[in-house]
């Protein structure tokens, strides 16, 4: 789960750092690229392995309070981002007078953690020193920011739910639940920092049950904010193999309309390698497939019927004129002349691409069975 995690916060940032060098003065764009940046330099040293190899070179602690700092900086920038969102020019002000605020965060808790020994500041929340000021400080002092600017972005994120459709909505609803739960479960920590600061203990199963609410909530944001995402290119998936399958199908009709008619066929816009790669896209196929198709059966009308049939032939089965089609194809490959005017054929009765292509692959399916 940690390597999923890990590899989709490397992915995130990477697409977003794209994003950013083709639009360097997006605001918000920048606001989400910096966010997920810091929050995947964090995420590595919250594992034991990375903690302790920074904490080996730099000495101990020193992997914690970096892993802070930046979750300080992640939850900034995803505060920005909803700033600048909403106004770029007074949401510059306000981004500026809240870098002020993280800053002076940031600095507070740096100098809590170099003010006592390496080996007192080493461990974690639940096996930490709350009797030591200096450590309950840098706990408090994180996490009520934490609270805060996750209270704010969840308060945002709930405006904006309210403001979207779906799926957005879907996705921003779970990620201001998430981000609100997280502001929740900051606030308990930071009553626990008290709690045990004055001497007293907090029982261990209150603890992890808080640590396990701190982990579903992040898990839920972050389900939430690649929600939309997701069900986005579920979508497209599925268009892709739809059309895929119905570029498959329309093979025998296609294939009997261009023996017919191979001038029909379409080739690329240009001869470049780029060109050509782009042209073998499956949606760029099947359009073509389709106007090679309808093209084709323009061009073959002529002979599918006689005079007294030209009203009839518009409205033939396709199994009826599957076996025209074949027919008439024969008759050109012996050089015979269009006899009559060219007609529509396989017309559906709806007005729309989707039941045009279905009525294409009806004919193109009788082609199949009667081979």
């Amino acid at each position: 789960m940690t390597g999923v995690i890990l590899l989709g916060l490397a992915a995130a940032v990477v697409w977003k750092l794209y994003q950013w060098s083709r639009a360097p003065h997006d605001a918000p764009l920048r606001s989400v690229t910096l966010c997920l940046l810091s929050a995947a330099l964090s995420y590595p040293l919250a594992m034991p392995g990375g903690a302790s190899g920074v904490d080996t070179v730099a000495g101990h602690g020193t992997a914690k309070l970096i892993q802070n700092v930046l979750l300080l900086l992640t939850v900034y920038f995803l505060m920005c981002f909803y700033l600048y969102s909403a106004d770029e020019r007074t949401g510059r002000l306000r981004a500026r007078r809240e870098a002020l605020i993280v800053g002076a965060v940031a600095v507070a808790i740096t100098v809590a953690a170099l003010s006592v020994p390496h080996d007192v500041f080493a461990g974690s929340f639940s096996t930490a020193d709350m009797t030591i000021p200096q450590i309950a400080f840098f706990y408090a002092g994180a996490g009520l920011y934490l609270m805060y600017a996750l209270g704010v972005a969840g308060r945002w994120t709930r405006r904006y739910a309210r403001m979207s459709r779906r799926p957005h909505a879907t996705g921003l609803w779970m990620a201001a639940i998430g981000l609100s739960t997280m502001a929740v479960a900051c606030a308990v920590r930071a009553v626990f920092v008290v709690i045990r600061w004055s001497g007293k203990t907090v029982p261990q199963p209150l603890m992890a049950g808080v640590a396990f609410l701190l982990v579903v909530s992040i898990l839920l944001f972050f389900v939430g904010v690649t929600y939309p995402g997701a069900t986005a290119r579920i979508t497209a998936v599925r268009l892709w193999l739809r059309r895929r399958r119905d570029h498959r199908r329309l093979a025998p009709l296609w294939q009997l309309l261009a023996e017919a008619y191979p001038e029909n066929v379409l080739k690329p816009a240009s001869s470049e390698l780029w060109d050509r790669w782009r042209a073998r896209g499956v949606h760029r196929r099947y359009h073509r497939r389709i106007v090679e198709c309808r093209d084709g059966l323009v061009d073959v009308s002529p002979f599918l019927a006689d005079a007294s049939e030209d009203t009839e032939v518009l409205e033939l089965p396709p199994a009826v004129l599957a076996h025209r089609l074949r027919h008439a194809v024969s008759t050109i490959g012996k050089g015979a002349l269009a006899p009559r005017p060219a007609v529509p054929l396989a017309v559906p009765k709806e007005d729309n691409r989707e039941a045009d292509v279905r009525q294409l692959i009806a004919v193109s399916d009788a082609l199949r069975l009667s081979a």
